[in-house]
This record gives C-alpha cells, structure tokens and sequence, in this order.
C-alpha cells in the first residue's frame, strides 16, 4: 500500500504560541504531504517495495534501486522525520521526563542541563537546512547530532527518539531568522511520554 499522511493528534492550533496555526497548517499538510507524494512516485517503479516498512527502506538504503535511492532517501525520511516530529510534540502540559528518562539522559550527558545544552547547540548550528536529534546507539546509550536536509539517524544505525526540524518552513512565520527563539520554544512542546516510548528495550 502507498505511504500516507499520519493522523494528528491535536489541533493545528494546539501548540500556540510556541507553533503557530497557519505554521502547523502548512508543515503537517503541505510540507509533509509533499515529501509522501514524492516517495509515493517513486516506489511506483518498484511496488513490491511498498511491503517495506519507511524504517526498512531507510536503513537499508544501499539495497534501494539507485536510479531512485535519492528520491526514497529524500521523500523517506522526510516522511519518517516528520511523523516522529508529530508524535513527539504537543501541546504544552507538566509532562516532564520520568525518573527512567532523567537517569538514561543523566548516565550520557552528566545531568539535563548538560543533554539540553548539546541539544541545542547541534540544532542550532545546523547550517541549512536538516534537524537536530536525540538518538540511541546500538549500547543504548543517548547522544545528541544534528543531520541536513532529510536525513535521519536510521541510515547510521542508530535509533532517533526525539527530533526536531530546523527547515525554515518549520519557524519561518513567527520566528523569522531567530532559529534559537524556536528551539528554546521547543522545550515547551515535548512529549515525554512519546519520546521515552521510543526507547529500544
């Protein structure tokens, strides 16, 4: 079956004032949409491609036809990045990590503060386009990178469990060109609970 857009859990306007509606509205169903599409069209030439899972087709890359490899890596991951932007934000609560999340984090970066510094300093100095991430390596233990464009950490053999995107289409509307006032809004937004739910057992 074609890929399709995942269902949001919240309102377009759920995440004010830290995302703004009109932002949401054009990211979730213009942006993402167009990244499904163009993966879509893809595949189309290969079908038996469809019964792979996005992870699948993303680690294993090399094994994707090269005469549409770009496209599958382009059109793939921004599909999985974004749906794993969408689950792993919402609207702002008390949630906060666990004492299970606060230790793993602990045990790689010496404390929060620490995680939360090298966090932002990778999403922020990102040049151009791509994301910052929060993944585990194949030990379990956390580390903090930062990809271009639509890359994703699957495709280096790790496991991304918190994202966030620093295309221009993602802020451009309230934020402008002050990138750091979007990620430290960010901070506002993450679901814990999500996050931690993407750990490997």
């Amino acid at each position: 079956m074609a890929y399709e857009l995942p269902e949001l859990r919240y309102s377009f306007d759920a995440l004010e004032p830290y995302i703004d509606r009109q932002t949401m509205e054009i990211h979730y169903s213009k942006h993402h949409q167009t990244y499904i599409t163009n993966l879509n069209k893809a595949l189309d030439s290969y079908p038996e491609l469809f019964e792979k899972s996005i992870e699948d087709l993303l680690i294993n890359l090399d094994q994707i036809p090269e005469s549409i490899r770009v496209a599958v890596r382009n059109g793939g991951g921004g599909h999985y990045n974004h749906s794993l932007f969408w689950e792993t934000i919402g609207p702002k609560s008390d949630n906060k990590p666990s004492e299970k999340m606060n230790n793993l984090i602990s045990d790689s970066f010496g404390s929060f503060v620490n995680f939360k510094a090298e966090f932002t300093e990778k999403a922020t100095k990102q040049f151009g386009s791509g994301w910052g991430w929060l993944a585990q390596d194949n030990g379990g233990k956390m580390v903090t990178l930062s990809t271009p464009n639509q890359d994703t950490p699957l495709s280096s053999g790790l496991n991304p469990i918190l994202g966030i995107d620093v295309w221009e289409h993602a802020y451009y509307l309230s934020y402008q060109n002050r990138r750091p006032d979007y990620i430290n809004a960010f901070w506002e937004i993450i679901n814990w609970e999500a996050v931690e739910n993407r750990l490997r057992r």
